[in-house]
């Protein structure tokens, strides 16, 4: 199987995620070289050419605030801090999308594994990978492994009840 078929991880207790529909084309449609002079270099390299960015270096793999992330590409709404959760793998985690039709799934083969790979459904740019049964205490059990870069915070008006919210907090 090629590494862009569409995939969906086994059937998990939430709306389960879907292989993409056929495709479409994208709203945020730029050509490589248009993305290559929005995006930063790293930026680049993990949103549109599916790199990944170092454990524990992300601005919001520990973060506690509260609020909405965004695709840092196009600005789609993908993810809510209420769905985030401390999984203690250096990216920021969280057990669902804000909504499934904001994601898409792509079956990954490449460095010798099977994963699925996450990409916004706005702008088809590289967010993460999402894995199922590794026995976190959510109510998907999956987990949306995705990469800070690819993020962006945007804080709610509500303060988090979480006392290691503020900056170098324990996670």
């Amino acid at each position: 199987m090629s590494t862009h078929e569409t995939a969906s991880p086994d059937t998990p207790p939430h709306a389960a995620p879907h292989a993409a529909p056929p495709a479409t084309p994208h709203t945020a449609a730029l050509t490589e070289e248009e993305w290559a002079r929005r995006l930063t270099p790293e930026e680049f390299q993990v949103l549109r050419r599916a790199g990944t960015e170092r454990p524990y270096t992300g601005e919001y793999w520990d973060s506690h605030v509260q609020g909405v992330y965004a695709c840092r590409a196009c600005g789609a709404e993908l993810f809510r801090s209420d769905e985030k959760f401390d999984s203690h793998c250096g990216w920021p985690s969280f057990f669902a999308p804000l909504a499934e039709d904001r994601v898409e799934y792509i079956k990954d083969e490449t460095l010798g594994m099977q994963r699925i790979e996450v990409r916004c459904a706005g702008c088809g740019s590289h967010m993460g990978h999402v894995f199922q049964g590794e026995g976190y205490g959510t109510p998907t059990d999956l987990r949306y492994c995705i990469n800070s870069i690819s993020l962006r915070l945007s804080p709610s008006d509500v303060p988090s009840a979480d006392a290691s919210d503020t900056p170098g907090g324990a996670a």
